[in-house]
């Protein structure tokens, strides 16, 4: 009787240690992010953030925190809200990074390879607060203030596009909650839409029509859809 009640604390202690080691590994549905490494599709390695954010961001524990990148959408959500959110331009790129190169963010003109580009095109009407370039500049990340807004003011400039016979019905931006990716890789925009990235792409060209299989969720404007399919 003695031996036995020297085993059951000890079996306890085993599990609770075995829990604990289970709860420290990597949440895959953030990229990586809180982990050493992160993979990156297509383009290399990437490295993921190995910190919690800042006071805007989510931490490692609560991803959704301060409005930090979303890793437990709900799951009776609309597809727009169970896009990831990332709160600040810092979680954005740590979560780019995890599926493609963005190991670093520039925020100013000075190695921002398109800044007189980006500027040019999405002015204040896209409500974009904030725009970075990742690493060599091929990869921008666009803070939105307002989703909304800006899907209304995309959609305006497919519909001008597609009326003069300009630009492809199978591209779109990619977008989460409040923020948007663009790259001239198109292994880079495939490798955000990837189920495990969570991304999806706007498009809201008027003959969009993807093939079976492929995802075309209702956008926050009419004649704008969410999808997982993109052809460059």
């Amino acid at each position: 009787m003695r031996t036995t009640s020297l085993l059951a604390p000890a079996a306890a202690v085993t599990a609770l240690l075995t829990l604990t080691a289970c709860g420290s590994g990597e949440n895959q549905s953030l990229g990586g992010i809180g982990s050493g490494t992160g993979t990156s599709a297509g383009s290399g390695t990437g490295t993921g953030g190995t910190t919690d954010g800042g006071p805007d961001e989510g931490t490692l524990e609560n991803p959704t925190k301060n409005g930090g990148v979303n890793g437990n959408a709900p799951k009776d959500g609309t597809a727009f809200q169970k896009l990831p959110k990332a709160g600040t331009i810092a979680a954005a790129a740590r979560f780019v990074n995890g599926f493609t190169k963005c190991a670093e963010i520039t925020t100013t003109q000075a190695g921002y390879k398109y800044w007189d580009q980006d500027v040019a095109r999405y002015g204040e009407n896209f409500s974009v607060v904030e725009r970075g370039s990742c690493d060599e500049g091929d990869t921008r990340i666009f803070m939105i203030k307002d989703m909304k807004k800006f899907q209304t003011a995309y959609k305006e400039d497919i519909t001008k596009k597609a009326s003069e016979n300009r630009g492809s019905s199978t591209t779109g931006v990619v977008i989460g909650q409040d923020f948007t990716v663009g790259s001239t890789r198109s292994t880079a925009m495939a490798a955000l839409i990837e189920p495990r990235a969570g991304l999806l792409t706007l498009n809201c060209h008027p003959e969009f029509k993807p093939p079976s299989g492929f995802r075309k969720e209702p956008a926050l404007v009419d004649g704008c859809v969410l999808t997982d399919y993109r052809k460059s």
